[in-house]
């Protein structure tokens, strides 16, 4: 089986606009790739698209997760595989609290029959709460219902940190967070580093990879890669903005 997220010449469109247009990209077990772009690249769709959003329409190119076709999976079912997205901006659920989502959540990846140990269960969470700074009366509040942004983007890594997911997409948890929450974000991801496991992180700045480093950054630019490199790229697209990779392109 091959360990890793393999997507290749991945075309997708919404509302009949082609979005990705041949996008090809792999992130092995035990790496953490960055990808950076300008507003309206691509990079929020190729998220979706791999999670499964309805809005969006795959017309090529394929997404295998461990030589497993995702695209042809349910929502659901690409989850219990073992993909996640923390969203950009995560959902409220109104009526169902944070203790329930996440029991209920890893109830369904148990086999028929089993049921999940509700003392471990309880334990884990809190270490894991404690781990990101949050207030354990967040178990019995609804999801994200009245939540700040920053803690929104803590309990999306919580239900990370909870899933133990094969691979994870991260579209941009920096926005809207603070140094200190950022920093705090940044080491719950840190702490989710594994040979077991890829991670995708999508961002505007290079800010939140002084403290998630990757080990490799894409460019995306017009719903494709067209630049990889190690963690300096950053720091030169930092520098520079994307204009040169603009005129790198015009030229070629």
């Amino acid at each position: 089986m091959s360990n890793t997220l393999k997507i290749e010449n991945l075309q997708a469109s919404v509302e009949g606009t082609e979005i990705l247009k041949g996008l090809s990209l792999e992130v092995p077990k035990g790496e953490v790739h960055a990808i950076m772009g300008p507003n309206g690249s691509g990079k929020s769709t190729l998220s979706k698209v791999l999670a499964g959003h309805e809005d969006y329409e795959v017309t090529a190119g394929s997404a295998l997760m461990d030589g497993v076709d995702l695209l042809g999976m349910e929502i659901d079912e690409r989850s219990r595989a073992g993909f996640f997205l923390a969203f950009q901006y995560p959902h409220e659920i109104p009526g169902v609290s944070n203790a329930n989502f996440l029991r209920a959540a890893l109830q369904a990846r148990l086999p028929k029959g089993e049921e999940i140990d509700a003392v471990a269960f309880y334990k884990d969470m809190y270490a894991k709460m404690d781990e990101l700074e949050m207030d354990r009366k967040f178990t019995g509040r609804s999801v994200n219902e009245g939540f700040s942004g920053g803690e929104k983007k803590r309990n999306e890594i919580l239900q990370m940190m909870m899933l133990e997911p094969k691979y994870a997409v991260l579209d941009e948890t920096d926005s809207g967070l603070d140094i200190d929450a950022l920093k705090v974000v940044a080491q719950g991801v840190n702490a989710m580093r594994s040979p077991e496991r890829g991670m995708l992180v999508i961002t505007h700045y290079q800010r939140l990879l002084d403290y998630i480093v990757p080990d490799v950054v894409h460019v995306m630019f017009d719903g494709k890669i067209v630049k990889s490199g190690g963690k300096d790229l950053a720091l030169e697209l930092e520098e520079k903005g994307y204009d040169w990779v603009k005129e790198e392109l015009a030229a070629a």
